[in-house]
């Protein structure tokens, strides 16, 4: 599920962004808005940022080889790390220089009901594509806020469309904020500030984005509520207690899972290997993204107490 409402977000976006890159630059073209072609720029960037986010998806599916034993998962955190890094430096770097050289140089702006209608209608499009990503997003929401979604979610195509749709549809209103106030104060000033301001939220967009990523990269274990479940699943049968357990997400459908448990004493070879499977397949059955499970059978020597 995550993989595809993932990718329905992504096409959605995609085709989004791509119809609103042109009208923009057409835009931009007809009214000289510097605040216009930041956004024609910033639309760019989020139709490459979406095509590299299906590539993730695709290369990831490789099978895994004796280099790679535990696969290519982590390509979808890749690529979306420099997703993170396109949006930065694409988006908030130009719309920022743009902005200053607009208040440096200020331009009377020509014909702006063009930049208006293009920009009314780039936001109804925006619109669906983050309703499709909130959509999509809320299968594996849970009862977690969005803030929390974006911070524990271990898919990273839903987190980076949602907030790339919401940071474009924050910089059509802000666009439209400095081509509006351009034309009713007649100062093309609040154009050069509209896109400062577009500048400033895809820096911060980015700046959230890139440490989320990274985190991933690096690797992250399993959600307090999956580890809740995955120890309550071991901690049955003939296993005494969990003594130790480590886990970590090796892509964003498979986590590794490793633990030693304390098994009753005196069991079998046989019994012990039939203990362990059983277990395995409780946690499976708890957490079906712990594809990956390592026991390690010992013995309770925990102090007596009296």
């Amino acid at each position: 599920m995550a993989t595809g409402g993932g990718t329905k977000a992504i096409l959605a976006a995609l085709a989004a962004n791509a119809g609103i890159a042109v009208a923009k630059f057409i835009g931009f073209a007809i009214t000289g808005a510097s605040s216009m072609l930041a956004e024609a720029v910033h639309s760019v960037a989020d139709t490459s940022n979406q095509g590299l986010l299906l590539l993730g998806q695709k290369t990831s599916q490789r099978k895994a080889t004796k280099e790679h034993p535990f696969g290519f998962g982590r390509d979808r955190y890749f690529y979306s790390f420099i997703v993170a890094l396109m949006l930065f430096s694409l988006g908030s770097a130009f719309a920022i220089y743009e902005g200053i050289h607009k208040l440096q140089h200020p331009e009377p702006l020509t014909t702006p009901i063009v930049a208006v209608l293009i920009l009314v209608v780039a936001i109804g499009l925006e619109t669906y594509s983050f309703r499709t990503a909130i959509v999509e997003s809320r299968k594996i929401k849970g009862d977690v806020t969005w803030w929390g979604f974006i911070r524990q979610s271990r898919t990273p195509e839903l987190p980076v469309v949602l907030l790339e749709d919401a940071g474009a549809l924050f910089g059509l209103v802000f666009a439209l904020f400095g081509v509006g106030l351009a034309v009713i104060t007649d100062d093309p000033m609040w154009d050069g500030v509209g896109t400062l301001m577009i500048g400033a939220l895809l820096g911060v967009i980015a700046i959230i984005l890139i440490i989320e990523m990274k985190s991933l990269l690096i690797g992250e274990g399993a959600t307090p509520n999956e580890l809740d479940a995955i120890t309550a699943a071991l901690e049955g049968g003939r296993v005494q207690r969990l003594i130790h357990i480590r886990s970590q997400y090796i892509g964003p459908d498979e986590l590794l899972v490793a633990a030693k448990i304390a098994l009753e004493p005196g069991l079998q070879l046989t019994e012990v290997a039939a203990e362990i499977d059983a277990a395995e397949s409780r946690v499976r059955d708890a957490v079906p993204a712990a594809r990956l499970i390592y026991l390690e059978p010992d013995l309770d020597r925990t102090p007596a107490t009296t």
